[in-house]
């Protein structure tokens, strides 16, 4: 069995459209959807945004579970201009599968930074950059890696880029998305929006390439079962 988690469903719904015999069961007070990629059983879970929902998902999901290995998938912000928008990364530091190739998608090789809240600012990307030798940011990664090295589950994380220093967000992240609720505050997006007509077209922008990002995602997980699996 194959674990793969998200942070939240907007990243995986392109993924779980692939599943076959999909079903859902809550797990203490989440859910986990499982279902099968070609004979390959999977359990997908969404982890939260951010260390301490993460953290509390991880550690109900992981127990009494014999999986072979876990993917940590999702979204990340790139850190400079080397990445863009659509580049599909695997973070090096936090994988320990050796993949076999060829590969079908074109992946990045690359560390990847686990951030304490969202990254926004050109200088506060480059500063990272600079700081931790890492081309992308996420929020989750870390604690991922951490309850795997606590069950000796071999791990393998992939990243798809949605912003970068010159692919910027159209909006603040706290406008974008509420960590405490887990959530976007819709109204407070709408009045954000209505203040800031110049802001659309970039929204716009953004919408496509999460939805880019989203099959891009998908497709990556798919091709590394198959070739874990092979």
């Amino acid at each position: 069995m194959i674990a793969v988690t998200f942070a939240l469903p907007a990243e995986s719904a392109a993924f779980l459209h692939l599943l076959g015999e999909k079903s859902r069961r809550e797990c203490n007070g989440f859910a986990i959807i499982s279902g099968k990629i070609d004979n390959h059983e999977i359990e997908v879970l969404h982890t939260g945004v951010g260390e301490k929902i993460c953290r509390q998902r991880m550690a109900s999901f992981l127990p009494d579970r014999q999986f072979s290995y876990l993917i940590s998938a999702g979204f990340a912000g790139g850190l400079t201009d080397q990445l863009h928008a659509g580049d599909a990364l695997l973070a090096r530091n936090f994988s320990t599968i050796q993949l076999r190739e060829p590969l079908t998608c074109p992946f990045h090789f690359a560390d990847l930074y686990t951030a304490s809240e969202m990254i926004d600012s050109r200088e506060e990307r480059e500063r990272l950059a600079q700081v931790t030798g890492a081309a992308a940011v996420d929020m989750e990664t870390k604690f991922i890696g951490r309850a795997c090295a606590e069950h000796a589950l071999p791990m393998l994380s992939l990243r798809v880029i949605t912003d970068t220093p010159s692919e910027a967000l159209p909006a603040p992240p706290n406008v974008l998305f509420d960590v405490m609720s887990q959530r976007t505050n819709l109204p407070k997006l709408a009045a954000f929006f209505l203040a800031h007509p110049d802001r659309v077209p970039r929204l716009i922008q953004f919408a496509r390439r999460i939805a880019r990002a989203r099959k891009t995602l998908a497709k990556g997980i798919v091709d590394i079962v198959r070739s874990i699996e092979a």
